[in-house]
């Protein structure tokens, strides 16, 4: 499967990029889509679309002029069946011979493609003026189904844009198994003719929703209008679907058995043996999609992908699940969603589970290679909590584990000694764990030796200011959860000899308490929505010395809030000429999707603890 995609996908140029306006605002509207396929008992089909859009405004005039169609050149072909420009006053130019573009992945020679078969066929309309309407219908035969026997999909439209009709309709051998649903659409009642069942729905949407009442960050299928067909029994089918396959490709190799030997070198623990190969195809196997015919859903030849030292996520699992065959460890690939979809709609749709992880039984551990910043045993933002389909072993309710509150935190110490003049010498202790750890991690890896000796005077530079210092931290390298950072800086006349100044960090910080506290303020003149989320927890310790030429006038008032799964304390504390102050964010929030009442709710106490991280230290010169 390709990674944060479909596993097939046809696509027509801006209709997705359609802004959602007032009718008096909108640059351009579909006025209808037309949609067919006729299905075969093997699961290959034939797609026909015509879609026309009205450009409504000159702005839209660029992203209205073309329109295209892609499809992997291997197993399908396309063509097109009409294009043309209809103008305001009904006149229809349609599209010459010398308006096409062909966009071809090939290889050299003739030899065939490493990383995509992908053609693009585009069209490019003639004389488009505002008023205008384009018309661009297409059909694309699928020689070979995906997956021998099935047809799959899901499509759902956005209430946000204007739809002038809607028409969908699917032809499929009578006696094909076949289940379907449609939510928000207005369905015709299955007819049977000649021996084929045809399933249709229409749509209009001529007043569409604004985008900001479109809150949810969290996507399900079915709270949107659309549609799903399957010829799929279950999601088990599915993962029987791809696994045949993709275990084929598993069985190790004596080039396989030689390698893992290797990488596992003495190791004898399974948890060690694990890691190990982990980390080497994590790091050693760089990502590259397979976008050639069946490789969308079928793993490379092993072979192919050491010899390149890339894959894409079914080649990724594949490898490893060999590796760890190879040194007697059982494991199993796992289907998930990509994106921002934690439930599976009631129609198992292959689409839907668009990238491939390894599930580890012995160990109940769950790895992603294909991140190759994260450290065995976690897995990459947005994989938390999310349904799988396990190959092997599949059952109902299989999920990754959630985050666990507790895991992901940051702990800063900060010291500063102010100089008469309003200089700073100041220390800074970082210590990192969880998903923070690691973001932090793979930044220092990519930073040049060069660069990290000019931290502090290029972050102070940018404020204007003239400082020097140091920074040292850990080996940034190995992939691991934790992460410490030490760092010594002097800026010159960075604060007035009389004044004030918030408490916040003075140099790096991860996750200060302000930005975290600042992100999830919402917006009031917009309702909450269902998001993804999770626990954090920051803690912020400063010590402020003060010279004897400068007077402590005033310190916040201790601040104390718990509500929820949330709580905030802030304490200041003077002793003589130093301010000591801590500030701790404790969120255990349980994600890893929050109701849009919850966010609500969260947000209130975010506004509640603002107050106090814009409350300031007031200092005087003079005795």
């Amino acid at each position: 499967m390709v990674r944060r995609g479909a596993m097939w996908s046809v696509m027509v140029g801006c209709i997705a990029a359609l802004p959602a306006m007032a009718a008096d605002d909108r640059p351009l509207q579909v006025e209808r889509e037309i949609t067919t396929y006729v299905v075969n008992a093997d699961g290959s089909f034939t797609q026909t679309q015509e879609t026309a859009i009205k450009v409504l405004k000159a702005v839209a005039l660029e992203a209205a002029k073309d329109a295209s169609v892609t499809y992997s050149t291997s197993i399908q072909e396309a063509e097109v069946v009409s294009a043309y420009t209809l103008k305001a006053d009904g006149r229809r130019i349609d599209v010459p011979a010398s308006n096409y573009q062909l966009s071809s992945s090939s290889g050299r020679d003739g030899d065939s493609p490493i990383y995509s078969d992908q053609t693009t066929l585009t069209v490019v309309f003639p004389e488009l003026a505002e008023g205008d309407t384009t018309v661009f219908a297409y059909r694309l035969t699928a020689r070979q189904p995906m997956f021998p026997g099935h047809f799959s999909l899901i499509r759902n439209y956005s209430p946000a844009n204007y739809y002038g009709d809607v028409q969908v309709m699917i032809d499929t051998p009578a006696d094909l198994q076949a289940t379907w649903r449609n939510w928000q659409l207005e369905e015709q009642p299955a007819r049977t003719e000649n021996g084929r069942r045809i399933v249709a729905w229409r749509w209009r949407n001529r007043e569409p929703v604004s985008r900001e009442s479109l809150r949810d960050t969290v996507f399900n299928a079915e709270r949107y209008p659309g549609y799903a067909f399957s010829t799929f029994a279950s999601y088990a089918a599915i993962a029987g679907a791809y696994g045949g396959p993709a275990n084929a490709k598993a069985v190790p190799t004596p080039r396989i058995r030689k390698l893992a030997a290797e990488i596992a070198g003495d190791s004898k623990a399974p948890r060690e043996v694990a890691r190990k190969l982990y980390e080497w195809v994590s790091t050693q196997i760089t990502y590259a999609g397979n976008c050639i015919g069946l490789g969308a859903v079928v793993p490379r030849d092993l072979d192919v992908v050491l010899d390149n030292r890339m894959g894409d996520c079914k080649d990724h699992a594949t490898l490893l699940q060999a590796l760890l065959a190879a040194k007697g460890i059982k494991s199993t690939q796992a289907l998930i969603n990509a994106g921002g979809t934690y439930t599976l709609p009631d129609i198992p749709v292959a689409s839907v589970v668009n990238h491939v992880i390894t599930y580890i039984p012995s160990l109940d551990l769950y790895a992603d290679s294909t991140a190759a910043t994260v450290p065995f045993g976690s897995l990459p933002d947005g994989a938390a909590g999310k349904p799988v389909l396990l190959v092997e072993g599949h059952h109902e309710g299989a999920k990754t584990p959630s985050l666990l509150a507790g895991q992901d935190w940051q702990k800063m110490k900060t010291t500063l000694r102010i100089q008469p003049d309003g200089s700073i010498k100041g220390t800074l202790r970082l210590e990192l764990s969880g998903r923070v750890a690691v973001g932090a991690r793979s930044q220092f890896r990519n930073l040049p030796a060069s660069e990290a000796d000019k931290l502090v005077r290029n972050y102070f530079r940018g404020n204007g200011l003239r400082a020097s210092g140091s920074v040292r931290y850990d080996d940034p390298v190995p992939l691991l959860d934790t992460f410490n950072l030490d760092a010594d800086f002097d800026v010159a006349e960075m604060l007035p000899v009389s004044g004030g100044f918030q408490v916040q960090p003075w140099f790096i910080s991860m996750a200060p308490v302000s930005s975290l506290v600042a992100s999830h303020l919402g917006d009031p003149d917009q309702p909450a929505g269902e998001s993804s989320c999770g626990a954090f927890h920051s803690d912020e310790e400063y010590s402020f010395e003060f010279p004897a030429s400068m007077r402590i006038a005033s310190l916040p008032a201790d601040t104390a809030i718990e509500e929820g799964t949330v709580s905030y304390a802030a304490t200041y504390r003077q002793d003589g000429s130093r301010v000591h102050v801590r500030r701790t964010l404790d969120d255990r929030t349980p994600g890893p999707v929050c109701s849009a009442e919850y966010n609500e709710g969260y947000s209130r106490v975010m506004h509640r603890i603002m107050p106090d991280l814009r409350s300031q230290v007031v200092y005087l010169s003079g005795q």
